[in-house]
C-alpha cells in the first residue's frame, strides 16, 4: 500500500508539472497569436501637463514648507477651476447642438447668430490644441508608415484652431521614400491646415524636401539644412572579375533598361544615360522646393551645398531660429500640446538591423560632413 501511495503521489506531481507547462505554453501562444494580430498602436499623450509638473516642481524647490502649502492649495484650487470651466464648455456644446435642431423654426440669421455666440464662449474656455509629431528618417524612409498612420489620426481630429508640429530629423535617403514622406505632409496642405517643422539637428536632401511643404520652417542655430542635390554612385567589379576568368552575362530588352551595372562592362552611353536621370531627377527635386518656397533663389541653393540653419535663413531655406522645445513652451499658455506616436511592432531582427542601419549612416554622415 505504501509503495501505491507514494506512486500515487508522484503521478500527481508529474501531472501537475505538466499541466503547468501546458498552461503557460498556450498562454505564450495565444499571446503571440493575439500580438501578430496587432500591427501597431496609437500613443496619444497630453505633454502639456508634464512641462506643467515640471514647472511647478522647479517652483516648489526654491520654497520654504509654508510657500509651498500656500503653493500647493492655490495649484488645487486652479485645477478645481479648470475643471469646472471644462464642464462648462461641455454643457455649453450641448446648449449649441439643441439650438442648432430648434433653430429650424427660427430664421438662419438669428441661428446663425447664436451658434457664433455659443462657439465664441466655448472658444473662450478650451484650449485650442497644438498636435507635436516626431520623424527621425533613414536611408530608405520606412518611418513614413508610422507618420501616414500619426497624420490621418490627426486629420480626423483636428479643428480650425488647433495647429501641428512636426519634429523633423533626417540627412535624406532614397528618392521615391522621401518623396511619399513629403507627401504624406502635403496632406495638411491640401485641407488647408496651417503646420510647422521643427529642425533641431539636420534636415538635409529628402528631409529638407520634406520640411519644405511646411508653412513655416524653424531650425536651431547649429542645425544642418539644405543639400539639394542627387547623388549616386556604384562599384563596378568588371575587372576584377576578368582579372580571375569570371564572365558576366547581361541580357537586357530595351535600351536603357540597365544603364549601369556593378558586375558587366559598363558604356559610356550607359554612364551618359544615368547622368541624364540625375539631372531629371534634381530638375523635379528644384520645382518641388520653388513650389513650396517660392522665395527661394533656387538655383543658388540648389548646388547640393548645406549650411547652418543661421546661414540658410539668410537664403530663405528657414524662417526662424529657435529649437523645438522652445516652440512648444512658447505654445504652453495658450494651447494644449498632444503628443501623437504610432508605434508599429517590430520584430527581434527588424529592430537589431535597425540599429545597425542607423549606426552606419551616423558614421557616413559624420564622415562626410567632417563632423
Amino acid at each position: 500500500m505504501n509503495w501505491f501511495s507514494e506512486y500515487s503521489l508522484f503521478l500527481a506531481e508529474t501531472a501537475t508539472v505538466v499541466i503547468a507547462i501546458l498552461a503557460v505554453l498556450v498562454f505564450i501562444l495565444s499571446q503571440r497569436r493575439k500580438s501578430a494580430t496587432v500591427a501597431g498602436r496609437l500613443s496619444v499623450k497630453d505633454i502639456s501637463q508634464e512641462y506643467e509638473q515640471v514647472k511647478d516642481d522647479m517652483l516648489m524647490s526654491s520654497m520654504d514648507e509654508l510657500e509651498a502649502k500656500l503653493f500647493m492649495k492655490d495649484l488645487k484650487k486652479q485645477k478645481k477651476n479648470e475643471r469646472k470651466q471644462a464642464k462648462l464648455a461641455a454643457k455649453q456644446k450641448k446648449k449649441q447642438a439643441k439650438n442648432q435642431e430648434k433653430s429650424v423654426e427660427q430664421t438662419s440669421s438669428d441661428s446663425d447668430n447664436v451658434a457664433k455666440q455659443v462657439e465664441s464662449n466655448t472658444n473662450q474656455q478650451v484650449k485650442p490644441k497644438l498636435f507635436v509629431l516626431s520623424f527621425n528618417g533613414s536611408m530608405d524612409a520606412h518611418e513614413v508608415e508610422e507618420l501616414r498612420q500619426e497624420i490621418t489620426a490627426v486629420l480626423a481630429v483636428i479643428k480650425p484652431e488647433d495647429k501641428v508640429v512636426i519634429k523633423l530629423e533626417s540627412p535624406g535617403g532614397v528618392v521615391h521614400g522621401y518623396g511619399l514622406a513629403a507627401s504624406q505632409l502635403l496632406r495638411f496642405r491640401q485641407r488647408d491646415i496651417p503646420f510647422t517643422v521643427v529642425v533641431d539637428k539636420v534636415a538635409a536632401s529628402g528631409g529638407y524636401m520634406m520640411a519644405c511643404t511646411a508653412n513655416k520652417i524653424v531650425a536651431a542655430p547649429f542645425a544642418i539644412v539644405g543639400s539639394i542635390g542627387v547623388v549616386a554612385q556604384i562599384p563596378n567589379f568588371n575587372r576584377l572579375l576578368k582579372k580571375h576568368d569570371v564572365d558576366i552575362e547581361l541580357q537586357t530588352a530595351g535600351a536603357y533598361k540597365r544603364t549601369l551595372t556593378m558586375f558587366g562592362e559598363n558604356t559610356e552611353e550607359g554612364r551618359q544615360k544615368f547622368k541624364q536621370e540625375l539631372e531629371e531627377t534634381h530638375l523635379l527635386f528644384k520645382d518641388f522646393v520653388k513650389e513650396y518656397r517660392p522665395n527661394v533663389d533656387i538655383e543658388q541653393v540648389a548646388t547640393g551645398e548645406h549650411w547652418f540653419a543661421t546661414q540658410a535663413k539668410n537664403k530663405g531655406l528657414v524662417d526662424e531660429i529657435s529649437t523645438s522645445d522652445d516652440f512648444i513652451l512658447s505654445h504652453l499658455q495658450t494651447h494644449k500640446i498632444i503628443s501623437v506616436c504610432y508605434q508599429r511592432r517590430q520584430k527581434l531582427s527588424e529592430r537589431i538591423s535597425k540599429n545597425v542601419m542607423k549606426s552606419v549612416e551616423r558614421l557616413f554622415f559624420r564622415q562626410e560632413n567632417g563632423l
